[in-house]
């Protein structure tokens, strides 16, 4: 396998539920804030700006194992508590990819998910392909099954 993408995600008050466990719909939030790392900070990092002209979702799928509590032990005087999640590629077309995702408190696994991703005109309204550039940072995070070489 490739690489995967790291972030580190920290959890908000507003993420509790009643129980004091993050709220699933939050979930995708992190999730979300981990992909937008990816595709507009470490993308931009290497040169490929094309994300932020357009990327929409197709579909979501999470796998919830474990409730993530607030844990204020985690917490520190300076830092709130957080959660890592790591990103991949588990496939690569020519108009779509799909991102896999695991979290993680700590070095228990808490979560998995898979967003499916079209790359999106935003003024004409349109899907468009992935660009060279675009598949050339994809493929640095690529799994070894379902990606084309």
């Amino acid at each position: 396998m490739a690489d995967r993408f790291v972030y580190h995600c920290t959890l908000r008050w507003s993420d509790l539920d009643a129980y004091g466990h993050v709220n699933n719909a939050r979930f995708l939030t992190l999730y979300e804030e981990a992909r937008v790392a990816l595709m507009f900070v470490g993308a931009r990092a290497q040169g490929v700006d094309s994300f932020a002209e357009g990327v929409v979702i197709r579909r979501h799928e999470i796998d919830y194992l474990r409730p993530v509590d607030y844990a204020l032990d985690r917490a520190t005087e300076d830092a709130a508590p957080t959660v890592r999640i790591e990103l991949w590629v588990e496939q690569l077309r020519a108009a779509s990819f799909v991102v896999g995702y695991e979290m993680f408190d700590g070095d228990l696994l808490i979560s998995r998910a898979r967003s499916i991703l079209v790359p999106f005109d935003l003024t004409r309204q349109v899907p468009r392909r992935v660009s060279g550039a675009e598949r050339a940072f994809l493929l640095g995070y690529a799994s070894d099954g379902g990606v084309p070489a």
